[in-house]
């Protein structure tokens, strides 16, 4: 059984920096694109930043500059640096990662962790 597991959220004054991590554990072959997403109160969840499996990032406009995605392969990790935190940046982070195991090829999301910034 695949799960991921994210873990760094919390509260945090505008300006300030976070950092989330999100570990993938289970009866994994391989992993290919990992990302964050997020979802604010009464919005769609939106595309934060993505990593391929060769660790080329991808940024939504919203972060770009700001965030930084890295990944860890041996440890099946990825990652979210977040400075220069807004108010706009509250929201609840997903973790979402493409998953292979023997019987399957498919994406996984985590359960979530709340970002908070106060203005």
């Amino acid at each position: 059984q695949v799960q991921l597991v994210e873990s760094g959220g919390g509260l945090v004054q505008a300006g300030g920096s976070l950092r989330l991590s999100c570990a993938a554990s289970g009866s994994i072959s391989s992993i290919g694109n990992m990302g964050w997403f997020r979802q604010a109160p009464g919005k769609e969840r939106e595309l934060v930043a993505t990593i391929t499996g060769d660790y080329r990032p991808n940024y939504a406009d919203s972060v770009k500059g700001r965030f930084i995605i890295s990944r860890d392969g041996a440890k099946n990790t990825v990652y979210l640096e977040m400075n220069s935190l807004k108010p706009g940046d509250t929201a609840v982070y997903y973790c979402n990662a493409f998953i292979r195991t023997r019987s399957s090829a498919r994406p996984y999301w985590g359960q979530g962790t709340q970002v908070t910034v106060s203005s």
